[in-house]
């Protein structure tokens, strides 16, 4: 592993010593084709609600749409009935290299069947501190569906997810590995609940 992790910045989930704090995540917006592909996949497909429908105050020729992913955090596209969906995207610094969003481990296999039954090729993946299922949407950009191995409140994500690292640190591993969640959740006074979600290659890889 390039370079030494004492010189670098630290990992905390101490608020840093900056001019501000943000306070979340309010939206993401991204650049969609049509409407009518981008709904078909964002609402009819991972189930998100179309809360939100206008033009872009930018450029009131496209239709800015807004999507709930589920806690209230937005997802919006500009979009324009002119523009067929792509096949793939572009890589490169500033780009997108892909979304995730949470599903429900109860829903795990649910989504799966889901996703191959509308002709959406996926992967899964055992990523050591949660499970991933990667698909692409209707413009070929990487979509991830993780759902967490253990249940963890979501005001101390943080907290958890730093000790994890100091664990793995101490451990020398590669990168947080199951163990190290478990450990990070009992040192940090959680109950340690774990969900029953199917075997899953390990560790690295992607999206086909």
């Amino acid at each position: 592993m390039p370079g030494n992790e004492s010189d670098e910045a630290p990992v905390t989930p101490d608020l840093p010593d900056s001019p501000f704090h943000t306070t979340g995540t309010d939206h993401i917006t991204i650049w969609g084709s049509n409407e009518e592909d981008t709904i078909e996949f964002y609402r009819d497909l991972l189930g998100m609600p179309l809360v939100l429908r206008q033009p872009n105050l930018d450029d009131p020729s496209q239709t800015h749409l807004f999507f709930d992913t589920g806690d209230g955090r937005i997802l919006t596209f500009f979009v324009s009935d002119d523009r067929p969906s792509a096949r793939g995207q572009r890589a490169g610094v500033g780009a997108v290299h892909h979304l995730c969003f949470s599903v429900d481990p109860d829903e795990y296999e649910d989504v799966m069947r889901a996703l191959e039954e509308a002709g959406h090729g996926y992967n899964v993946f055992d990523r050591g501190i949660f499970h991933s299922i990667y698909t692409r949407d209707n413009n070929g950009l990487v979509i991830e569906l993780s759902t967490d191995k253990y249940e963890i409140p979501d005001d101390r994500r943080g907290e958890v997810l730093a000790k994890a690292q100091e664990l793995r640190e101490e451990d020398g591993a590669e990168y947080a590995k199951d163990e190290h969640l478990r450990e990070a959740i009992e040192a940090v006074g959680l109950e340690v609940v774990e969900h029953d979600l199917p075997d899953a290659s390990a560790g690295v890889g992607g999206v086909e």
